[in-house]
This record gives C-alpha cells, structure tokens and sequence, in this order.
C-alpha cells in the first residue's frame, strides 16, 4: 500500500518542530550553567584572598605590639665592656648617680645648668624594671613638678654628651657622676678593682693646687 504524500510531510514537520524545541531548551541551559558556575568561582575566590590577607595583617601587628611592650621598662641592665653590667633608660642610655645627691633623701640637687647637661630620668605614672635590675626603683617630685625615678636611693641621671646606647663619657666626671650597677650601687674606681684608681684619687693634692676653685664654681657636676 502507498502512503499518502499528505501524511508523510505532517509527520516530517512533526519531528522537525519537535528537534527545534529539544535545540532551545539545551541553549537555553548552557548558558545559565555557565553563570552560576563562574560567579560561585569568583565569590570564592575573592572570600579566601580577603580572609587570609587580614588574618596575616592582624597577626604582624599583634607581634610588633609585643615586641615593643617587651623592651619598654624604665630601667634595665647592659653589658658594658670595662664596667661589666649597668644600668640604662629605656632607650639603652646610661645612667648616672650624683654624690652630691643625698643618698634615700629623695631629692636632687641638680637644676638649671645641670639639668641640662645631666638631665634627669623622669616619668609619668610607675616606673618599671627589665631583667636582671635587682634595685628597687622608687620616684619623688622635683622643684620642677616633674617625677624622678631613683634607685637605691640614688636620683637617676642621664649625660647629654653620652649620644649612643653604651656611651659612658659621663663616668667619674668631677669625681662625683658614676655608673650604677644592677642592685642600684655607684661603681666607683675602688669598686672596679681598679688599684690604680685609687692611688690617682690622690687627685686630693692635684686638686689642691690646681682646682678646687674651678670645681667650686661648677659645684662638681661637670658641664
């Protein structure tokens, strides 16, 4: 039997309309699979490199902030080479007592002029010792208003000629400006061992005939 031409080009058309709807459908898909893909790779992306750079950033800052509270006391010790340990500022400067200072009176009797070339250690609130510091630090007014820390006993001074952490040229000026040791102790000649020392403390004669008046009119402090 033969098929009517009629109904061979219905079913033609049929399946050629049927492909066309399959053909929309898949075009339609890809590119809405694409999307949902590549925005969700993206979002991730840009989630990890955040997080991870501020975790990194908050952990950096955390250690330099501990670094530098560490280093912070007031007084602390450094090795001297010649005079062994000393005590220093918190910027590692060497500090000085003056003899002309009343040992546990806490006062001072260096101002003006020698306040500029010995300035004193002074702080706001309490002062603090680093490892190995033995003395205890204590703190009293000055004329000034200002607050000096003491150790020992002894006011706490700096040299204005001493310009780098492990300076000393402030040692034995005058005979009366020394170097202290960690227990808060001025490390005198006779304390180095120095025999030497002593015997040049005759400087009592050379004194004499050379320069009691220079020394008077500078009452000792050396500047």
């Amino acid at each position: 039997m033969s098929i009517p031409r009629r109904t061979v080009l219905l079913a033609v058309g049929s399946s050629v309309a049927i492909a066309g709807c399959l053909g929309d459908d898949e075009s339609d898909e890809d590119p809405s699979d694409d999307g949902i893909e590549d925005s969700t790779d993206d979002g991730t992306q840009t989630d990890d490199s955040d997080g991870s750079g501020d975790e990194d950033s908050e952990s950096e800052n955390e250690n330099e902030t501990d670094n530098e509270g560490g280093s912070g006391a007031t007084v602390r010790v450094r090795s001297h080479p010649d005079l062994g340990d000393i005590l220093v500022g918190p910027e590692g400067l060497t500090l000085y007592n003056f003899d002309q200072d009343t040992q546990d009176e806490m006062a001072s009797t260096c101002y003006e002029g020698c306040a500029e070339a010995w300035p004193p250690l002074t702080v706001e609130g309490e002062p603090t010792t680093g490892d190995g510091v033995s003395a205890t630090l204590t703190t009293f007014e000055r004329d000034d208003g200002e607050t000096q820390v003491a150790t020992d006993g002894w006011p706490l001074y700096y040299f204005a000629s001493d310009e780098e952490p492990g300076d000393v040229n402030g040692q034995g000026v005058n005979d009366v400006w020394w170097v202290l040791a960690p227990d808060g102790t001025p490390v005198r000649p006779d304390d180095d061992g120095d025999s030497d020392g002593d015997t040049s403390n005759g400087t009592d004669d050379t004194d004499d005939s050379d320069g009691d008046d220079s020394e008077d009119d500078d009452n000792g402090v050396g500047y």
